[in-house]
């Protein structure tokens, strides 16, 4: 260090104030430089909001870059006092700050999907997922690398080193220690501040990613880690929660219509015949022929999903579960499956992906399923994961027609599919098969990205077809559930949506299901249609994953399990439970439900949150 010298005992006592002085502003100052760039990283993340307009509004909610620089600032002294170097605490400081800050801008402007605490349980998930997409280099990733090096340079070279013993260190650490503490309890992650630090002028309320970025990034990542460590709802008491269950015991399903299921989850199948742009280009038309033939022989509908472009357990959990929102489960939980399985069901089911991720070799035992086909035991002889996201529909037909075949006689089965084909990212150079005319005015990248995706959609359409046409062959009586999990990946920053005239207004009807519905249909073979008396024919309507076996049940003409049976009532006040705080009436979203629906809602959440975490 270049001023070592003026440190020294013997240094007149003013010079050594005058640097003690500096020290502390230029280590508090690099804290806040760091706090800084984070919220100038978060405010140009997401393309739908100005950047230079959000950045700007930090500062008129004054929590708001407090709780962002307060985190560098407390990691920039702890490590300072630790090592005595300041170059040491500014890497203590910025790595992991701009660590959360670059991860957090990639994949939103990847997926449109802000980095959350609980996202960190799938790291080696994540790790796989990303080496698929393109980063982009861009100014502000350009100017982060520059701010690290300029940083680095000022502390080695115009900080001293912290003259300080021992004693005076410690003190000095377990002050730092407990304001860590603290804070984090007391102001990162109170629900207060978070309603207090308001910043809503430039955003969309009802947009999970832009109310994140309205608040910054360290800090509203801060907040989300409330969710590693779930709370009971408002109100929750576990023996009236258990009483309210016991007003609904399991109904058991009549032998004369114990009738299999086949389910299906479709990863990122979305009809873009609903978008106005496409609804009369012929070769859209052309790829989504066989599912639309496939929803007039069935009950259809749409999905009205809590996530978009990636996510997927979200959508599967929830029509496995039927919660409106779940943890990740470590132990054996109660579900539907546990139900069908104590109904006499073989529970069996499919993924032509590796069990590892989302952890579904571990999940699926614990929530009913006797046997499960991943890579590693069953498709890894029959495709290869990388050639799965792109061809393996046809291939997971086959292997499903074969297995109910086969265990169908020894009794009903349940058989539930998690596909892969059709996974984003797209490919952005031209595709073989052009689905999108030129009256479609696209760029270049957006029609590359939207053709590769309807030749992978068009594969998938005639397999489900094929699917259907297998379980009408067989003298078993089939009941055949699809539906997709998510809207598909649509370009960097949702190029491909915004082209197309998407505006995600999520405060109208048009808008939201832009964003998040997804198809769904429930078809029967004839056999089924014979025993259980039913047509399997219509409008199911619109409503949220965790209300799809519901459907599936009441169409069957099963009353089912006791939460089943607690589900339909909230359904009938309201289709949709979203994440959001959203819910469905007249038609369309809103945040307000009448004062009877509202305590009706609170009393199943609480219901929901006893079978799950304490029900076992």
């Amino acid at each position: 260090m270049l001023f070592t010298k003026y440190l020294q005992p013997d240094a007149p006592a003013r010079v050594r104030l005058a640097w003690g002085g500096w020290t502390v502003l230029a280590v508090t100052g690099l804290g806040c430089c760091v706090g800084l760039l984070s919220l100038l990283l978060a405010a140009f993340s997401y393309s739908a909001l100005d950047g230079r307009e959000l950045f700007r509004s930090y500062f008129t909610a004054p929590l708001i870059p407090a709780l962002n620089l307060l985190t560098p600032v407390l990691l920039i002294w702890l490590f300072f006092l630790l090592t005595r170097r300041a170059w040491a605490g500014f890497l203590g400081a910025f790595l992991p700050v701009m660590g959360i800050t670059l991860v957090n801008y990639f994949k939103i402007r990847l997926r449109s999907d802000p980095f959350l605490a609980v996202d960190l349980r799938l790291a080696a998930e994540a790790g796989n997922i990303v080496g698929g997409y393109t980063l982009d280099l861009t100014t502000p990733v350009w100017l982060t690398l520059g701010c690290f090096l300029a940083g680095l340079l000022f502390a080695l070279l115009a900080v001293p080193r912290l003259p300080l013993k021992w004693p005076e260190r410690g003190l000095g650490l377990g002050a730092c220690l407990a304001l860590t503490a603290v804070s984090f309890s007391a102001l990162f992650t109170s629900p207060q501040v978070y309603q207090a630090a308001v910043n809503d002028s430039l955003i969309n309320p009802w947009s999970d990613v832009e109310v994140f970025l309205s608040k910054g990034c360290v800090y509203p990542f801060l907040y989300s880690a409330r969710e590693l460590f779930p709370a009971p709802p408002e109100g929750y008491d576990a023996q009236e929660a258990a009483a309210l269950l016991a007003r609904y015991p399991d109904t058991d399903i009549p032998e004369s219509k114990k009738v299999s299921v086949v389910a299906v989850m479709l990863e990122a199948f979305a009809d873009f015949t609903d978008f106005p742009a496409l609804a009369g280009e012929e070769g859209v038309a052309a790829a989504y022929a066989p599912w639309h033939a496939l929803e007039e022989q069935s009950v259809s509908g749409d999905l009205l999903t809590n996530i978009f472009a990636g996510g997927t357990v979200d959508s599967e959990w929830g029509f496995l579960t039927g919660y409106t929102q779940h943890s990740d489960f470590r132990s054996p939980t109660d579900s539907y499956v546990w139900y069908l399985k104590g109904q006499g069901y073989q529970t069996f089911g499919s993924h032509p992906g590796h069990g590892w991720f989302y952890n579904r070799q571990n999940v699926n035992t614990y929530l009913g399923f006797d046997e499960y086909w991943f890579t590693e035991n069953h498709y890894g002889t029959l495709v290869d994961p990388v050639t799965a996201v792109y061809h393996s529909d046809g291939i997971l037909v086959r292997e499903l027609l074969a297995q109910l075949e086969e265990r169908s006689q020894a009794g009903p089965c349940f058989s539930f599919s998690v596909s892969y084909q059709n996974h984003g990212p797209y490919d952005t150079q031209a595709a073989q098969t052009s689905y999108v005319s030129d009256a479609v005015p696209l760029s270049p990248e957006s029609r590359n990205i939207l053709d590769h995706y309807l030749g992978g959609i068009a594969e998938t359409a005639q397999a489900m077809s094929d699917l259907a046409a297998g379980l009408e062959e067989l003298e078993e009586p089939v009941v055949l559930v699809l539906f997709g999990d998510h809207k598909p990946w649509g370009g960097n920053g949702n190029s491909v949506y915004t082209e197309l005239g998407a505006d995600f207004d999520l405060s109208t009807a048009e808008g939201f299901k832009e964003y998040y519905s997804t198809p769904y249909l429930i078809w029967a073979n004839s056999a089924a249609k014979e025993v259980l008396g039913n047509s399997f024919t219509g409008d199911g309507g619109d409503f949220s994953p965790c209300f799809l076996m519901a459907e599936l049940f009441d169409l069957c003409g099963w009353e089912g399990p006791g939460f089943l049976q607690l589900s339909r009532q909230v359904r009938s006040a309201t289709p949709m439970v979203h994440t959001l705080g959203l819910y469905w009436r007249d038609g369309g979203p809103t945040s307000e439900l009448p004062e009877a629906d509202a305590a009706f809602l609170a009393d199943f959440l609480r219901a929901q949150y006893y079978r799950e975490h304490e029900l076992k």
